[in-house]
């Protein structure tokens, strides 16, 4: 697709199969913070309780200096990652498969391991898309395993394609966009994305209309609406990125359940589908 071994495909698929292994504990205060973050339910946890679920998103992040850092605030490409050579970068989508149960106090080790790289031409330009899988053990046993889609893109997006209006889902609920809530979700993810916080870079560099809700934290959210709805945690729940929620929004959770697996997704009042789901038990 292009000589730049920035987005020659070959080059980048060089990448598939590398792995990295990180250790983190889920302390009190993580636990503690994440809980209050969220308006959980219940009390915080204390050591040796069950941690929330998700909470492994703030574990084992990538921790660089600022020299260290690409324009958007993420690590500057290559090193683990393949250097795509395209400028936005953005979670797609991903799953996940619960074994067991995080508790406050754990050593956790995280496995993860380039899955895939492919490049496509997309409507706006091309698009390179890396799967990592995640795995999450403590002690040796198996707590999760996730599946994390990324995506690359260029600056030059286009004219954004309208989108159907969002259906309401039989469970309704509007949920927190607040610039504190997203400053909070990035701190306890070490999550530099300066989109999620930087109104000028996000409007005047990538384009949005204000800071950008992260996607890890709607799918955080849909998770947890499923698991109240229907008395139990998933077993496994997956989740796809499908457009933009911005800070000011109006933004609702909506779940339909029914005899297979509960359908969810976001969306802004009057506006398309920003993120779907499916949970299964």
């Amino acid at each position: 697709m292009s000589n730049d071994a920035s987005l020659d495909i070959a080059h980048l698929r060089q990448w598939i199969g590398r792995e990295e292994t990180v250790e983190d504990i889920v302390s009190e205060d993580l636990a503690r913070k994440f809980h209050a973050m969220l308006s959980l339910n219940g009390p915080v946890p204390k050591a040796g309780d069950p941690a929330p679920r998700i909470i492994h998103f703030c574990l084992g992040q990538p921790a660089v200096p600022p020299a260290g850092l690409g324009r958007d605030g993420h690590p500057a490409r290559g090193g683990f990652l393949p250097p795509v050579g395209l400028p936005r970068r953005m979670w797609a989508g991903g799953a996940f498969t619960f074994h067991d149960e995080l508790k406050v106090g754990d050593l956790v080790t995280k496995t993860s391991r380039i899955a895939d790289v492919v490049m496509k031409d997309g409507r706006t330009g091309p698009l390179c898309f890396v799967t990592v899988n995640h795995h999450i053990a403590v002690d040796g046993r198996g707590i999760l395993d996730e599946r994390q889609d990324i995506v690359y893109r260029s600056d030059d997006t286009g004219a954004v394609k309208s989108a159907e209006p969002a259906p309401q889902g039989s469970h309704t609920r509007p949920f927190d966009t607040t610039t504190t809530t997203l400053f909070r979700y990035s701190a306890l993810t070490f999550n530099g994305h300066r989109i999620h916080y930087d109104r000028r870079y996000a409007i005047e560099v990538e384009g949005y209309g204000g800071l950008v809700v992260h996607g890890p934290m709607q799918a955080t959210l849909l998770h947890n609406f499923a698991a109240e709805i229907k008395g139990a945690l998933p077993s496994r729940f997956s989740f796809r990125g499908l457009s933009p929620l911005i800070d000011d929004d109006d933004c609702h959770l909506h779940a339909v359940p029914g005899d297979g697996p509960m359908k969810l997704w976001t969306a802004r009042t009057g506006g398309p589908v920003a993120m779907q789901a499916e949970a299964h038990w």
